[in-house]
C-alpha cells in the first residue's frame, strides 16, 4: 500500500476507533446502573427535568462562561447521577413553574420552593434546606430600617409568586390593621430586574432571601438592613410521587456520604435540621 494511502486509512480509522472505545467505556457503565424509577414516571425516559430560574446566586446563577452553577445544580446534578438519570435543566422565569409542573412538562422544580401547606396539597414536596428573608436598600440610601414596620408607606420591591411576596403582603396587611400605612408593592420577574429598579431609584428598598442577599452586599451592591426574617424549609417539588421519594432516598444517601454537608458548606447555605428526608404534607389529592 503507498504510504500516502496508508496515512489516509489510518486517519479514517483512528477516530472510529477512538469513538468504538469509548462507548465500550460507557455502556459497561450505563449498564451496570439501573434507575429505580420506572420510565412512566418520568416525562422524558432516563431522564430527570428539572426547572430552574438562574438569577438567584448562591442557589443558581448563570457564571460568566454561561454555564448554571450553584447549590441547587449540584444538589440536582447529584440526586440525578444517584438515581442513574440524565440531568436536564430547563431555564424559566418562577412565575410559569408551578402551572408548567402540573401539566407535566417537567419532572421537579428546583428552584428553592418555600414550603407552605397549600403546596404542599399542589405537589409532592421534599424539604431539604432553610431559607429566610431580608430587606435591603442601596448602599447610599438614606432610610433606616430597625424592624419590618418601618416598611409601611414605602415602595417595596419583591420577586412575583414568591413565598417572599406572599408573605410580606400578609405582614403588610397585618400593620394596616394596626393603623399603619399599607406597603406599597412593585413586583418583578427576577432579582436582577428588582436590582435594577432599586439602583433607579423606582423603588426604596427590596425583599428576598438571605443568600441572595448577602452575595449582593459583598459584591457591594446593596446594604441589609433586616436578615433571618420569617425563616423557613425551602423543597423541591415533584409531580410524581415516585420520583419524590426516589430523590428523597438520594437526598439520604448524600447526607450519609457527606456530600450534602459539603456542597452546603461550599455555598454557604443553611442545611436542613431534620435527620432525614422525606416528602412532607399529603401531595396532589
Amino acid at each position: 500500500m503507498p504510504a500516502f494511502a496508508l496515512r489516509t486509512t489510518l486517519r479514517r480509522a483512528i477516530p472510529a476507533t477512538i469513538v468504538a472505545l469509548s462507548l465500550c467505556l460507557v455502556e459497561p457503565a450505563i449498564a451496570a446502573c439501573d434507575s429505580p424509577i420506572a420510565s412512566s414516571h418520568l416525562v422524558t425516559p432516563g431522564v430527570l427535568q428539572m426547572s430552574t430560574n438562574p438569577t438567584l446566586p448562591p442557589q443558581q446563577y448563570v457564571t460568566s462562561d454561561g454555564e448554571l452553577e450553584g447549590l441547587n445544580v449540584d444538589l440536582g446534578r447529584d440526586i440525578a447521577k444517584q438515581l442513574c438519570l440524565k440531568p436536564e435543566f430547563i431555564r424559566m422565569d418562577m412565575p410559569p413553574m408551578i402551572p408548567a409542573l402540573k401539566t407535566g412538562r417537567f419532572d421537579m422544580i428546583n428552584t428553592g420552593l418555600f414550603y407552605t401547606d397549600e403546596r404542599s396539597k399542589m405537589f409532592y414536596m421534599v424539604p431539604y434546606a432553610q431559607q429566610a428573608l431580608s430587606v435591603y436598600t442601596t448602599p447610599s440610601s438614606p432610610l433606616k430600617i430597625t424592624r419590618f414596620e418601618d416598611l409601611a408607606g414605602l415602595r417595596i420591591g419583591v420577586e412575583i409568586s414568591t413565598y417572599q411576596e406572599k408573605h410580606a403582603r400578609a405582614i403588610s396587611d397585618e400593620m394596616v390593621r394596626r393603623g399603619l400605612k399599607p406597603i406599597q408593592f412593585f413586583t418583578f420577574t427576577t432579582v436582577t430586574d428588582t436590582q435594577a429598579a432599586l439602583r433607579a431609584g423606582q423603588i426604596d428598598a427590596a425583599i428576598n432571601i438571605d443568600e441572595t442577599a448577602a452575595d449582593l452586599a459583598q459584591r457591594g451592591l446593596v446594604k441589609i438592613w433586616l436578615h433571618g426574617l420569617y425563616g423557613t424549609d425551602i423543597t423541591m417539588a415533584f409531580r410524581d410521587r415516585a420520583v419524590a421519594e426516589a430523590a428523597a432516598n438520594a437526598l439520604n444517601r448524600l447526607k450519609a456520604n457527606g456530600d450534602y454537608d459539603r456542597l452546603f458548606a461550599k455555598y454557604r447555605m443553611t442545611p436542613l435540621q431534620t435527620g432525614t428526608f422525606a416528602i412532607r404534607g399529603s401531595g396532589p389529592g
